[in-house]
């Protein structure tokens, strides 16, 4: 660490008064929403939320049209979550929110603040017992041996560390995006401390723990399974097993990789049967179905927007009979392309426990710039990884600098054209989609520098 670094993180408080700050002011938003959305048209609250919380009446208040479809529903006295529209989530987010119903409608969004902090805590905790460590020993004793007592010295590095994380989770915790969007109501901050979990025990050795976690996660959205890749890779890269595709083969086929699969798998099968067993096929379709098969002709960051624009049937589940516009309204036109480049870096990067938070970060960035549906609340799924992987990269501050502004250039040129769209009502789906392709390009750009920069 250069000694104007050093003393620049001095001036960083600790972390507990980060943890605090953070705190109040995720409390504040709340009780401010309570006031705004009383006040105001256009609410503070997402729509989200409230679709999550009438989900969550609905499991406590069955009745005649609203029941659970499960093979266990007759023994069970629970309304569907699935019977309001557009709840497209496991039942495990409104049986979390029940409380909105008997202890105060603002619940959730407390539990999701709190989902924020508690993910503060393990990124603070990631840094500073396994990856600073590792990633910048020789600089932090430097600065630590410069007291001519062996204890005064190994204080300092410790405190040197100790601001430096302080300051990485600071990035996470007081970002604008990250602390909006929980206290408006997303649910994002829960399956962000989920993954974040799954990563703490991966990296801590714990195989089997981070095995369960990840097939919870997975449960909750079905993208985090893009990391047992890169987790099979690790672990089986601890055995020799040759060179070559042979190699390869039998490092990620072994006893140990066997029982991560089977942990993640039997987690991820469990909680999905004891679902559908209470609720039935809606769990399925509504859960992951609707997923795989969802056509999205509405403005998004998604390099496919426009295709499904032009294609999108003017009445639902009527067959296409022109081959060009089936293949383009596939879901396999994105998924292949997706799902090659996100198994695929995690099979190249994804070798060694030390590199799992570079693996996760680049398999997630891909996966969101190609996804079929891309909004700025995705963003979050590779950022989480940002304060974790800064450690680990040498850039300037130039480059830094010029990798932020693309990055967030790409997106408000995007921005203006698509609020000429949607609030002014041009017609300027052609130009908002060549600016959706420069923002993909202007990200895989940025991923490429920062993929250089990684030592």
């Amino acid at each position: 660490m250069p000694s104007r670094s050093y003393h620049v993180l001095r001036h960083v408080p600790s972390f507990s008064r980060v943890l605090l700050a953070s705190s109040i002011l995720r409390l504040a938003l709340i009780v401010y929403s309570e006031w705004h959305d009383a006040h105001s048209v256009v609410k503070y609250t997402d729509v989200d939320y409230r679709v999550f919380s009438d989900a969550a009446r609905f499991i406590l208040h069955p009745s005649s049209d609203n029941r659970a479809e499960g093979p266990l529903a007759d023994y069970l006295h629970v309304g569907s979550p699935y019977t309001r529209a557009t709840y497209r989530y496991t039942p495990l987010l409104a049986l979390l929110l029940t409380p909105n119903e008997w202890l105060h409608p603002s619940f959730g969004k407390f539990l999701f603040a709190a989902c924020d902090i508690l993910a503060g805590l393990l990124m603070y905790e990631l840094l500073v017992s396994v990856i600073l460590p590792h990633a910048q020993p020789a600089e932090v004793q430097q600065e630590g041996g410069k007291d001519d007592s062996g204890s005064a010295s190994s204080g300092a590095a410790v405190e040197s560390t100790q601001r430096l994380a302080t300051f990485l989770v600071s990035l996470h915790l007081l970002n604008p995006l990250v602390f909006t969007i929980s206290t408006r109501g997303s649910s994002e901050s829960v399956l962000t401390l989920f993954v974040l979990a799954t990563l703490y025990y991966a990296l801590k050795g714990r195989w089997d723990v981070s095995a369960f976690l990840l097939g919870l996660s997975t449960h909750w959205k079905i993208y985090p399974f893009i990391y047992g890749v890169a987790c099979l890779g690790v672990i089986g890269g601890r055995v020799l097993v040759g060179r070559g595709l042979a190699g390869l083969g039998r490092s990620l086929v072994n006893a140990r990789t066997v029982r991560f699969g089977q942990v993640s798998a039997m987690t991820f099968v469990g909680l999905g049967a004891a679902m559908y067993a209470i609720w039935g096929q809606p769990f399925l379709q509504e859960s992951y179905l609707y997923h795989l098969t969802r056509l999205d002709h509405r403005h998004n960051f998604s390099p496919y927007f426009y295709l499904v624009y032009l294609t999108y049937p003017s009445e639902p589940f009527t067959p296409e009979p022109v081959l060009w516009k089936r293949l383009l309204r596939s879901p396999l036109t994105s998924f292949v392309p997706q799902m090659t480049l996100a198994l695929g870096t995690g099979l190249l990067f994804g070798r060694r426990r030390e590199d799992l938070v570079f693996a996760w970060f680049v398999q997630t960035f891909v996966f969101v710039v190609f996804n079929k549906v891309c909004t700025s609340q995705y963003f979050l799924w590779y950022t989480l990884f940002l304060p974790l992987l800064v450690p680990r990269l040498s850039m300037s501050s130039r480059r830094a600098i010029t990798y932020g502004a693309v990055w967030i250039g790409t997106q408000a040129v995007w921005l203006g054209e698509a609020y000429n769209l949607e609030f002014l009502g041009q017609n300027v789906f052609f130009s908002l989609w060549v600016r959706g392709l420069v923002y993909v390009i202007g990200n895989c750009w940025v991923l490429a520098g920062i993929m250089d920069a990684y030592s």
